[in-house]
């Protein structure tokens, strides 16, 4: 069992003068330990202009922001830790509750525009750049500098929250009722960091699409790379993605009893890619031999030597879309996909610290067993042990989208058994749930219903059968654990609810009624899986 971590005594021993709610600029004063406080300055309500990172442009502003006091910090818990840190607390109408935000691929940047969107929902809220600058995919930063992989690993969540707390406590005078940590991605693997190595820290986690086992993750991703890359005429470009889509759903499309248009449950779905063999001449409505096979590797687990399944592969259904297998396998054309991107940089500047690396030299058991032994330590949240946070009171759910073409979804669904297996049914049905998303791709979009409150969507009802955040904190606060979450899609042009659909506590699954509209949740019950 892991050792719980230590709450600063210095919470209980905050100065008077801190004790004033509406004194922003006193916060500067606050000392905590490798803390430095750069700016505590209040921000009128109206639009904010968000600073030039996490995707927005300077002077591109947050409209209809509340008034609050904005902090700037840095954290240095090592001598070569720079964690950049902002804490937003609303002025009024605060609900007590503090919200850690996550970050995606490397991060490298606060996310302002969760901050600005959590703040006007009354929430104190922090984010962080995990210790390093730049794009999600550069991690350059990282060669040389083991401690700010550790950072970026998991030191630097847990430093934010430590310090946004003790300032929130000497802001409003009292501390969080509750706190929550809730992202997606590589936010889903700082999540699920939280609840094994800092039980204490949230009373309630939410994470989604985690990538948590990472070395495994992307020594498969740089596995499918190879093969599709140097494998002669294994390379497909996405003008096939359609054709390859079309033929998975007329094998696998009414799964749940109604024309769903998406892969109700991906298991269950036996799809052979030899049915998209070229006859005669190549076209995009085929594929020729060597891309049948490689399809056929993109759907299949990577194994070791003697058989053993060491990650999942990817699941049929979602190949197509913005946030499909086009952006995240295959890019516009060969080495330009995120796959690429993440796989080469985490091999060349985490693992072997060499920016010269090329993915010509990987071989696929030696990468793996290296990226174990000098990086799982940081950056694999894979323990299944959460019983330390189970007695704290911790409440943790996982989701997960199904057509998923950055991060297999079986994989969490993995994790899952995993915490089963570990401290028994009994105990993780009182503390875990989770919720796999038919449809879903990547943390949100895909033809599925994808809207449900996660990973700070506010487009969701608010009540805690609408909107996943509200059912966490319902389990928390009121003891209501979640029984089913319905999830939305809405159309892009009106945003009006096109189809509702109820996801499902896992192993169970949506499945038709036989009648009622197929459109809607209540024509679906969720009914034990079949194979």
């Amino acid at each position: 069992m892991r050792k719980l971590s230590c709450v600063p005594i210095l919470f209980f021993f905050l100065p008077a003068a801190f004790a004033q709610k509406d004194n922003c600029a006193a916060l500067s004063k606050l000392t905590l330990p490798n803390t430095t406080i750069s700016r505590a300055q209040t921000q009128a309500a109206g639009s904010f202009n968000l600073p030039q990172a996490a995707g927005n442009q300077e002077g591109n502003p947050f409209r209809n922001t509340p008034a609050f006091c904005r902090v700037v910090l840095k954290l240095t818990p090592s001598a070569d830790s720079n964690i950049a840190v902002e804490l937003w607390l609303p002025e009024q109408n605060w609900n007590h509750k503090f919200l850690g935000v996550g970050n995606g691929g490397f991060a490298g940047a606060i996310d302002y525009a969760r901050l600005a969107t959590e703040v006007q929902q009354n929430y104190a809220a922090a984010a962080t750049d995990t210790g390093h600058t730049g794009t999600f995919i550069d991690a350059d930063w990282a060669i040389g500098h083991p401690e700010k992989v550790a950072d970026f690993g998991y030191r630097a969540i847990h430093e934010m929250t430590v310090a946004a707390k003790a300032i929130t406590r000497a802001y409003y005078a009292v501390p969080p009722t509750y706190a929550y940590f809730e992202a997606c991605s590589d936010g889903g693997r700082e999540a699920l960091m939280e609840a094994q190595r800092f039980p204490t820290d949230y009373n309630g986690i939410l994470a989604g699409a985690p990538a948590n086992n990472w070395t495994h993750l992307l020594t498969n991703g740089t596995r499918l790379n190879q093969g599709l890359l140097l494998q002669p005429g294994a390379y497909f470009s996405s003008a096939k993605l359609p054709a390859i889509q079309s033929a998975v759903l007329a094998a696998c499309g009414t799964q749940s009893g109604a024309n769903d248009g998406f892969v109700n449950n991906p298991p269950a779905c036996h799809f052979d890619p030899s049915v998209l063999l070229c006859k005669g001449d190549e076209t995009n409505a085929c594929l020729t031999l060597p891309q049948v096979t490689e399809l056929n590797t993109l759907y299949s687990s990577m194994r070791s030597p003697s058989g053993s399944v060491l990650f999942p592969g990817f699941s049929p259904g979602g190949e197509v879309g913005n946030n499909g297998w086009g952006p995240w396998i295959l890019g516009d054309a060969p080495r330009q996909s995120l796959f690429y991107a993440f796989g080469t940089r985490y091999f060349a500047d985490m693992v072997y610290n060499d920016p010269e690396w090329k993915l010509e030299r990987f071989k696929v058991d030696q990468a793996l067993a290296d990226a174990v032994s000098r990086t799982a330590k940081s950056l694999d949240s894979t323990d299944p042990d959460l019983r330390p946070f189970a007695h704290h009171g911790g409440k943790l759910i996982l989701y997960h989208g199904w057509s998923d073409a950055a991060i297999p979804p079986t994989a969490t669904i993995d994790y899952y058994q995993s915490v089963r297996s570990a401290i028994g049914a009994k105990i993780e049905d009182s503390f875990v749930r989770l919720f796999m998303a038919p449809g879903m791709q990547h943390c949100g979009g895909g033809p599925g219903p994808n809207s449900f409150g996660q990973d700070g969507d506010v487009s969701s009802s608010d009540d805690a059968q609408h909107n996943i955040h509200l059912a966490l904190e319902a389990w928390v606060e009121k003891g209501i654990a979640p029984q089913t979450i319905i999830a939305t899609k809405y159309d892009g042009a009106s945003h009006k609810p096109v189809i509702t659909r109820p996801l499902c506590p896992w192993p169970q699954i949506a499945t038709y009624k036989g009648t009622g509209d197929p459109n809607d949740a209540a024509s679906f019950a969720c009914t034990a899986p079949t194979q």
